[in-house]
């Protein structure tokens, strides 16, 4: 594939959810070598460091269930910036962290591509829609509403104000299989595309996303990749505070990074929810660069035997 220049932006976001150990994910994925992983198919590698929030002053949230607002504020502040200024000579990867920095980031590229003139497609490889606000979660964990500021839904007065709004048709989501009914309203009513467990079950994981591709490369579009750990199995990947039974098998994740390779259209992405806390040495933050490796050309004959010891 073409040679990139990878910018690892740091995101240490540790308030989108009570459970902690997120803050630990960017330098678990050092560890991991996703760096050394990169420079071996050939790409640059930037390491810009760990970022740290913008100090905000917000009202009280109106659902006093939420969690540490100011400090997702601050993050989105921060990320927003990060993403605009680096999507500029690179591509950035956004090492996490929990979901919520993807409230930054995807606002950020989802600019950027603005200002380039082109469209924003964006790629939710998770078990959550992550489509809540503020108001309507019912655990006052943020990590559950990027996609809900994102697209520009109420209810997010006290962040920074959209710079471009993601349309809905342009979000594709794979992996579901954890939705709740304030989510289920607004995605049935709604145009972005869902592609759950069981249609991956009954018609494999490759032809729904070949289709969405289809459709970013029709429009000339720039695709940011946003990974959750919970995506794949908990067999499989440990390391998450959000574990569904039944998720993404090792050669379905593969997979997906394998054709978003051939594609050619990613231009950013996001690892999130990685929690070292939980990990079983190691095995999900290698499983997680491996993934990253795939999506930037490394190929099937290509990889590594790890070693359990």
């Amino acid at each position: 594939m073409t040679q990139k220049h990878c910018i690892l932006i740091g995101a240490p976001v540790d308030c989108g959810k009570r459970r902690r150990g997120c803050l630990m994910g960017p330098d678990a994925y050092r560890t991991a070598g996703i760096a050394e992983a990169l420079t071996a198919l050939g790409h640059t590698v930037e390491d810009i460091g760990n970022l740290a929030p913008a100090e905000v002053t917000v009202p009280a949230p109106r659902n006093p269930l939420v969690h540490k607002l100011a400090e997702n504020v601050g993050w989105t502040q921060t990320l927003m910036a990060a993403a605009q200024d680096t999507a500029k000579r690179g591509m950035p990867i956004f090492m996490g962290g929990d979901h919520a920095l993807a409230a930054g980031t995807v606002a950020g590229m989802a600019a950027h591509a603005a200002s380039r003139n082109r469209p924003f497609f964006a790629l939710w490889l998770d078990a959550h829609s992550d489509i809540h606000t503020p108001d309507t979660t019912d655990s006052g964990n943020l990590h559950g509403t990027p996609v809900g500021y994102v697209t520009g839904r109420a209810g997010f007065d006290a962040y920074p104000p959209l710079p471009v709004k993601v349309e809905t048709q342009n979000i594709c989501m794979i992996g579901l299989r954890s939705v709740d009914a304030a989510e289920h309203a607004v995605l049935d009513d709604g145009d972005v595309m869902l592609v759950d467990m069981r249609r991956i079950d009954e018609e494999g994981i490759s032809a729904p996303l070949q289709t969405f591709l289809d459709r970013v490369a029709a429009a000339n579009g720039m695709l940011h990749v946003s990974l959750d750990v919970d995506f794949l199995d908990p067999s499989i990947a440990p390391a998450v505070g959000t574990t569904v039974p039944g998720g993404a098998t090792v050669r379905e994740g593969h997979l997906v990074m394998e054709m978003l390779s051939d594609s050619g259209l990613v231009t950013s992405l996001d690892l999130v929810e990685l929690n070292p806390f939980l990990d079983d040495r190691g095995t999900t933050a290698n499983l997680m660069v491996d993934l990253t490796a795939s999506l930037l050309g490394r190929r099937v004959f290509d990889r590594p035997t790890r070693s359990k010891s």
